[in-house]
Order: structure tokens, then C-alpha cells, then sequence
């Protein structure tokens, strides 16, 4: 079981997260529980350790920002194991580097490398409930680390793969995942399975509901995953939604979402000289300052022998990506550079494409009857995605949802 910061905001939160615990004891589970920081506290701890200068460029200054980060799921923990207790339960916590959550060194990113089942494994067998710190593990040298925002689902599903769990369920604010997002369009509905695939483009195409790593690791892992509600009573009917493998799915949904990733932008190079020289140099000048790069389109320009090259990147990435291209400029030999930040991906998703024709004409007749016109277009197996115009992203959002009829609950018979 894993908590997110929503669901532990207070001691009233937390007691409500523990009823849910207590009720999984009961039913005889044996239990890992994974808890995050309270809500806000990361973002509070950030801003500490910002101004007290430990986050500079040096490894040192990274190493002394983990145990900073690192305190809020410690506290997180400490608080769940006193209430519990009280609750009559044997329950303690544990740190990352107690159980001990093996990782690279790479401070603020680090990845998991391995978790040794003996300590926590005997713990939980002697009929304890572990509840243990997200987000943080323990490197080689003995230093703690950190694994990136969201890094709490990353633990909770390395912590169940190697435990052999029956299944790790992720409590949020939300009862699972919906096909978009309500708040754009209110006849979204909760989907009651998805494949590890369809989560894994959900969430990085903008769905906040589960850490991109952390399907990828559940996928390969096979660790199945159910996304549920903390704010619903413990006897009451919680189902969520089921992360599993493609194929346990009973059901081939063509479309099961569609997304809006509001951090993205687009920059334009015209009249570069058309020659594969030019091009890699340019992208391996962003690749040297782990630029990830997404959608690219070239075409060519009015001026004879040069093409127009358009591409799109994260928003946080765009003022560096300008500054390493305006640096290279001479040797690009472009005439001009644009940047835009008002530009929205809207991306559709469905294990049925795989199966299935007529995905993408339905996709660009249902924006072209909307009038909104395409900047640039990336596709896999299970994905469409296009970039538009930002103030277009919930008619966007909102004609797809319906043209993919998502807005209808599936029946037992469709997509089979």
C-alpha cells in the first residue's frame, strides 16, 4: 500500500489512511506500506534547502540536498507507525536506508538498483506492519539519496517486486484513473483497467496519477497495481482502476484516454541549409545539455537548398535550448529561430490501436471540424499526439473525448 502527500496532509488524514491499513490487516494481509511526505512538505524543504544554498552544481552540494528532501516521508512514517500503534497494531517505520533501498549515486535522481527481501521480508513475516519512507534509498558509499518527484510510487513498486506482492495499491486523491481530465471535460469517467502500456503513455503524456518510472518498472516487473481512493470508508466499494499486463485484459477499449501536457513548447529553425550534417549537429548540441527532444518536423523553406526544422521540447528546457542554439548559430546556418510557449500536446491512447484502423483519420477530421490546426505530430503503437495551439486545449480535449465515445461506459461485448 502506498499513501501520497494529499492523503497524509494531517493527523486526521493520516488516521483515515491507517483505517485503511487496519482494514487490509484484519482481512489477514501482510503489509508494506509506503508513505509519502504530507502534503506540501517536499515542496517547503526545497525552498529550504534552496536558500540555504546546499542545491548548487557540485556533487557535495547534491549529496547534502538528499537528507534534506529525504525528511518528509521520515516524519511521514514515524507519525503513521504512532497512530497505528495506538490503533493496537504492531506496526514501526522504517527509513530508506534501513531496509535498506539500494541505489546509484546520482543525488536527486538516483535509481533503485536492488532491495535485499531478508530484513523487511522477516519483519513483515513476524506479522509487523512496515511502513517505510518513499522516495529515498541508500547509496554505496552510505550516503542517503533521493529519487526524483514522485519517487514515493517508484518505492512502492520496487518494494512490492521484491517482496513478490500479490499486487501494490497506490492511494491518491482521486478513485483512479479517468479517461481525461475531469476538471476539462465533465462527462470524463473512471476506466476500470488499463495495460501497463496505456498507463506508461498516459503518464507521460500528462496524467499526474502514477510516476512514469514507476509503471515502467510495475510493466517490467509484472507487478500488478491498483490506483485507488483514500478518501473513501474502509468497507465501502473502493474498486479504482487496475494497472495489469496486456494480456490478463478481458476488454480491448480502442481509446482509453485522452491528455493535455501543458508543459511543452516549440522551437522553429528556418532556412537551415538541408544537408544531415547541419541537423546532427544541431541535435547533438541539445543531446550534450540532456535536452530531451519529442515531436520534430522538417520541410522545406522558400529559399532553394534549405529546409524549415520544428521541434518540440519541455517548457522548463526552452530558454537553454535557445541559448545552446543561438551559440551554434553560424554553424547551423539558420536565418532565423522562433520559440513558442503557447503550445499544448494533446495526445490520444488505446492498447486497440494496435488492431484497429481509422484511429488517426478520426483524430485529424475531429480537429480539422474544430478549425485547429496541427504544428507538429508524433505517433507510436498505442498513440497519437499533436501540438496546438494552447487555448485550444480544451475544445481540443473535449471534441476527442466525444469522438472516441468516452464518454460512454463501455459494454461487455465491445472490444473484446
Amino acid at each position: 500500500m502506498k499513501f501520497g502527500g494529499t492523503s497524509l496532509a494531517d493527523i486526521t488524514a493520516m488516521e483515515r489512511a491507517a483505517g485503511l491499513i487496519a482494514a487490509e490487516a484484519k482481512r489477514g494481509m501482510a503489509l508494506a506500506v509506503v508513505v509519502s511526505a504530507m502534503a506540501g512538505e517536499t515542496d517547503r524543504l526545497d525552498g529550504l534547502a534552496c536558500k540555504a544554498g546546499l542545491l548548487d552544481d557540485s556533487r557535495n552540494g547534491r549529496r547534502d540536498y538528499d537528507p534534506v528532501m529525504a525528511a518528509g516521508e521520515q516524519i511521514s512514517s514515524g507519525l503513521m507507525a504512532l497512530i497505528l500503534r495506538r490503533m493496537g497494531f504492531d506496526a514501526r517505520a522504517w527509513q530508506g536506508w534501513q531496509v535498506p533501498i539500494l541505489t546509484s549515486g546520482d543525488h536527486a535522481c538516483a535509481r533503485i538498483l536492488r532491495i535485499p527481501e531478508n530484513p523487511l521480508g522477516q519483519a513483515i513475516d513476524g506479522g509487523e506492519i512496515a511502513i517505510i519512507a518513499g522516495y529515498q534509498g541508500v547509496s554505496d558509499e552510505g550516503a542517503i539519496t533521493t529519487l526524483g518527484r514522485g519517487g514515493s510510487d517508484l518505492s512502492a513498486v520496487a518494494i512490492a517486486a521484491a517482496l513478490g506482492a500479490g499486487r501494490c495499491d497506490i492511494y491518491t486523491d482521486v478513485d483512479g484513473v479517468y479517461t481525461t481530465d475531469p476538471r476539462m471535460v465533465p462527462q470524463a469517467r473512471r476506466i476500470d483497467q488499463l495495460c501497463y502500456e496505456e498507463m506508461l503513455e498516459l503518464a507521460s503524456m500528462g496524467a499526474k496519477v502514477l510516476q512514469t518510472r514507476s509503471v515502467g518498472l510495475a510493466m517490467n516487473s509484472e507487478v500488478p497495481v491498483r490506483v485507488l481512493s483514500s478518501m473513501m470508508a474502509p468497507q465501502g466499494d473502493n474498486p479504482g482502476t487496475k494497472i495489469i499486463g496486456e494480456e490478463q485484459a478481458l476488454e480491448r477499449q480502442v481509446i482509453n484516454g485522452v491528455t493535455a501536457d501543458f508543459a511543452a513548447a516549440r522551437i522553429s529553425t528556418l532556412g537551415v541549409p538541408d544537408e544531415p550534417a547541419r541537423t546532427a549537429l544541431m541535435f547533438k548540441a541539445l543531446a550534450r545539455e540532456n535536452i530531451n527532444i519529442d515531436m520534430i518536423v522538417q520541410a522545406p523553406s522558400r529559399a532553394p537548398g534549405a529546409a524549415n526544422i520544428s521541434f518540440s521540447l519541455s517548457e522548463a528546457d526552452l530558454a537553454r535550448a535557445q541559448e545552446v542554439l543561438a551559440h551554434l548559430s553560424a554553424e547551423i546556418g539558420y536565418d532565423e529561430l522562433h520559440a513558442d510557449r503557447s503550445v499544448t500536446k494533446v495526445s490520444v491512447i488505446g492498447i486497440g490501436m494496435k488492431s484497429h484502423a481509422g484511429v488517426a483519420a478520426t483524430m485529424f477530421q475531429t480537429l480539422a471540424d474544430e478549425n485547429i490546426k496541427i504544428y507538429n505530430i508524433t505517433t507510436s503503437e498505442i498513440k497519437i499526439s499533436v501540438l496546438i495551439e494552447a487555448q485550444y486545449t480544451t475544445l481540443a480535449v473535449q471534441a476527442l473525448h466525444s469522438a472516441y465515445a468516452l464518454d460512454q461506459s463501455p459494454s461487455p461485448e465491445e472490444g473484446r
